[in-house]
């Protein structure tokens, strides 16, 4: 099967990106290529069987925490590529810039199959841990204890498992020893789970959509704390009927009701 017939666009990249694809070289993450093609992701994936592995809905994830009082947050550095590309599609990877042809001997952002790729493995070398005191979501990874004695332990497995299966975190962007922790868009503590301010700031300042993808943009960001909207399918019904197919975009005053009853909640 022929792939990436189509050349990409030539993007018009600062020095500041060329030091990154440098960057990229250096670490081994990606190599010059000089095939007579390039490959845009857009077109690899329509073409790519894609993996059904699915992610984890959130609201699970929170539920096996209640009690915990020490919290841990380990994030791994540029997840994707800790995972290498098979040697037969490391081709199918490539792409273009002025600068030269490039292709990716690790797993890239932007190709479909990535995140489902990752969270399987994080699941696996996780396992005896999940559930237990262990979250993991894709590149993120929580640790929860009920005493400090126990976090201490929880902690050293941890650290143990990753570094026995060679993944590396991102020291700066770790947090140890919590009694409060930002993770994946919420506030984790001892009382429970919040949503983060930020977020709620977010949805908040959002302006009246003016077409169906600004209607599922909304929806996907408000849609993320339903947990906290009581009835959020029932109000949302009237922006859900927007974002259907052949259904024509007539913002309605009863869409902008329901629209500032979501941002008010």
């Amino acid at each position: 099967m022929r792939v990436g017939v189509f050349p990409n666009r030539k993007w018009p990249f600062s020095e500041s990106e060329n030091g990154g694809f440098s960057e990229l070289e250096n670490d081994g993450f990606s190599k010059s290529s000089f095939g007579r093609t390039s490959i845009d992701y857009r077109e690899l994936n329509k073409v790519t069987v894609k993996n059904k592995y699915p992610l984890p809905r959130i609201d699970d994830l929170f539920d096996q925490q209640q009690g915990a009082k020490f919290f841990s947050k380990i994030d791994l550095r540029s997840g994707y590529h800790q995972l290498k590309v098979r040697e037969e599609d490391i081709r199918k990877t490539a792409f273009r810039t002025r600068y030269g042809h490039y292709e990716f001997l690790v797993m890239s952002f932007g190709l479909t199959n990535a995140p489902a790729a990752f969270m399987d493995l994080m699941n696996r070398v996780c396992k005896p841990y999940l559930d237990e005191f262990v979250i993991v979501f894709i590149d993120d990874i929580l640790i929860y204890s009920r005493t400090a004695e126990e976090h201490g332990e929880h902690l050293r497995k941890v650290l143990e498992m990753l570094k026995r299966e060679q993944l590396y975190a991102k020291f700066s962007k770790c947090e140890f020893w919590l009694k409060e922790v930002q993770f994946l868009g919420h506030i984790v503590t001892q009382e429970g789970i919040k949503v983060d301010p930020a977020k709620i700031e977010a949805i908040k300042d959002w302006e009246s959509p003016k077409s169906p993808s600004e209607v599922r943009s909304f929806l996907g960001l408000a849609g993320y704390y339903r947990r906290f909207i009581e009835h959020f399918s029932a109000i949302a019904t009237p922006l859900i009927a927007l974002t259907k197919k052949d259904v024509k975009f007539d913002w309605r005053s009863t869409c902008e009701r329901a629209f500032n009853n979501l941002k008010g909640n």
